[in-house]
């Protein structure tokens, strides 16, 4: 998936939209419920919320499963 890393290496890319979103979407309270929704340990999501882990394949996929957004939607929430 080389999007993705073209993505995460555009200056628009802001991961916090997407996490806020399916936060927002699943109605969770805060990133540690949004952790243990995506199942991954709760030190990935602050990587990723402060830009130091891009968000991979694999988390893209699970964001998919739980939220519903399509991955296109995904894609479009990281960088508008």
């Amino acid at each position: 998936m080389s999007f993705l890393k073209d993505l995460t290496a555009s200056p628009s890319y802001n991961p916090n939209r997407v996490l806020d979103a399916i936060i927002a979407k699943l109605d969770l309270k805060n990133d540690a419920a949004l952790s243990r929704a995506l199942e991954v340990a709760p030190p990935v999501i602050s990587k990723i919320r402060h830009n130091t882990l891009p968000i991979g394949a694999t988390i893209l996929i699970r964001m998919h499963e739980i939220s519903d957004y399509s991955i296109r939607e995904l894609r479009d929430l990281m960088t508008h």
